[in-house]
Formats: structure tokens, C-alpha cells, sequence
């Protein structure tokens, strides 16, 4: 568990991986403690923020708690055990997908009664095709509530 606190210009570099990824100016704030632990994690005040996972920055769902910058895919309730215990999100429990939802872009699952993360997911299909079909996996669950992630 080594973590490097970044400098300035490391900072910069990040904010311009960040804004690439989510459209989202000088995220990273210089007056706060930022660090790079395991080269795997962006920890924001001992808190880790981001992960990386093929080269792509992803927020944690404990990030997206305070600040939510993915597109949210909602889930019935009866999808909730399913998805907080790993499993890949199927067409039958979406409930809404917010717009222009992009193949291959990360998006927060949240269950339609109380709005929370519960998990982050990639999507395997546009927004646009999943509203098209009735069956099938359409998002695979990366970081969800309970594991080893949201543990550390």
C-alpha cells in the first residue's frame, strides 16, 4: 500500500485525464491531499476517490456518495440484492436510463426508491439499444457496495 503524494504538475496531468473522461475542468484541487497509492487508486484526503482500470479513471461509489459525475441507470427494488452482490445488470430491472448513455461509458447504478449508488457499472450497449431490447446483460457491474473496493 505505497502512496506518492502528487505534485503540481502531476495534478495537472491528472485533471487533464479527468476532464478527457467526464468533461469536468480543474477537478482536482491543489490545496487538497492528493495522492496515487498502488498506482491503482486517487486518494483525495485519505479517501480513495478513483481507480484506474484500463487506463480509464473510474470514480468510487464513496466518491459518487458526495459528487455524483456519471450518468445514472436506475434498478427496481427487486434488482438491489442482485447488483450490491456482484452481479451484471440485466435489461429487465432498468427502470430509467438518463440520455445519450454511450457504449463502453461507466454509469452509477441507483435503486428507484432511494436514488443511492449502488454500484458502478460499464455499459455493453448504447442507452438508446438497451431502451430497445427486453432481455439480456446490458451493463457489467465493475465496483459495487460491499466489495473489496468499498471495504479498503
Amino acid at each position: 500500500m505505497a502512496r506518492k503524494t502528487l505534485s503540481k504538475s502531476d495534478i495537472n496531468t491528472w485533471n487533464k485525464k479527468i476532464q478527457e473522461n467526464y468533461s469536468i475542468e480543474d477537478f482536482l484541487d491543489k490545496k487538497e491531499k492528493i495522492e496515487i497509492e498502488d498506482e491503482k487508486f486517487i486518494v483525495i484526503n485519505n479517501e480513495k476517490a478513483f481507480f484506474l482500470e484500463n487506463e480509464k479513471i473510474i470514480p468510487t461509489l464513496k466518491f459518487l456518495q458526495k459528487k455524483n459525475i456519471l450518468k445514472k441507470v436506475t434498478v427496481d427494488m427487486g434488482a438491489v440484492k442482485f447488483v450490491v452482490n456482484g452481479a451484471d445488470i440485466m435489461r429487465p430491472g432498468i427502470v430509467l436510463l438518463e440520455e445519450r448513455i454511450m457504449k463502453d461509458s461507466y454509469v452509477v447504478i441507483v435503486d428507484e426508491k432511494n436514488k443511492k449508488p449502488l454500484s458502478v457499472g460499464k455499459m455493453l450497449f448504447t442507452g438508446e439499444e438497451v431502451l430497445s431490447m427486453k432481455t439480456g446483460k446490458v451493463i457489467k457491474n465493475i465496483h459495487w457496495i460491499g466489495d473489496d473496493l468499498w471495504k479498503s
